[in-house]
């Protein structure tokens, strides 16, 4: 029974291992063999485990005695780097599609050179994203985790409700491959039990307060960036998820630095 198990690992697993590769640099799995059909599904785990990777290094640097202005940078460079930089590709490829105007919208996308609006999208995001961290100073890593939990629910939204643009793309598999309610599952059952181990564990009420602040805001963040990107483009692509993934994570983190502050 127990060779058979090994040798028979669930889908949900192999698809858990391909979310691993596809969604992070982080070294794959040496057991099971990666699968990429419904990976979309997982992409909020991954989120989670880059930002506890991230709080981990703001920790431990900030014992090390380094700035709360040092720590911000490493840790928006740790996490672009830990993602591979596809979020924010796609942040520069969207903006770049934005502001080239609705006839050259989806043409300017597909070019792999960055225009004025990517270079000053991926400015303005890195800028705020900067401040708001620094403003939230020792709140950051116990926030981080879970802020990058819901921008990765961002494409839920878009995968749901919009046409796909670029079907000859190979990330049309998302939307191919959707399964509604049946892919929540799995976010779903990660926040309750992140949600019950915060109450029970975490003995700080700024920090608790903190995070369930994030259901509410992470669920309308979410979802109106994504659906607002959406109807600016007419539908979605690889691209327009990363890029809902950076914008969602952007406007929480300012939204938590303007209502909490870190001490």
């Amino acid at each position: 029974m127990r060779r058979l198990l090994i040798l028979k690992p669930p889908k949900w697993l192999k698809d858990l291992a391909g979310a691993w590769i596809f969604y992070s640099i982080l070294p794959g799995w040496p057991w099971p063999n990666p699968n990429f059909n419904r990976i979309a599904r997982f992409a909020p785990v991954i989120g989670l485990v880059i930002g506890v990777l991230q709080g981990i290094l703001w920790l431990a640097l900030a014992q090390l005695g380094w700035s709360t202005e040092s720590l911000a940078l490493l840790v928006i460079a740790c996490g672009n780097w830990l993602t591979g930089g596809i979020h924010i590709d796609g942040l520069i490829d969207t903006a770049d599609g934005l502001g080239a105007g609705k006839e050259k919208c989806h043409e300017a996308m597909k070019d792999s050179r960055i225009g004025a609006s990517g270079a000053s999208g991926i400015l303005l995001v890195t800028l705020i994203q900067y401040a708001s961290l620094i403003k939230l100073n020792s709140l950051v890593p116990f926030l981080l985790p879970v802020i990058n939990f819901w921008a990765r629910c961002s494409p839920f939204w878009a995968i749901s409700n919009f046409k796909y643009l670029h079907t000859e793309q190979s990330s049309s598999f998302h939307k191919e491959r959707w399964e509604g309610w049946n892919d929540l599952q799995p976010s779903i059952l990660i926040m309750t039990i992140l949600i019950i181990t915060i109450t029970i564990f975490i003995n700080d009420l700024t920090i608790s307060k903190a995070i369930m602040t994030l259901i509410p805001i992470g669920v309308i963040t979410s979802i109106s960036v994504s659906h607002i990107i959406g109807r600016k483009l007419g539908g979605h692509s690889g691209d327009s998820y990363g890029a809902s993934v950076v914008i969602t994570e952007t406007i929480i983190l300012f939204i938590l630095a303007i209502i909490f502050m870190g001490v």
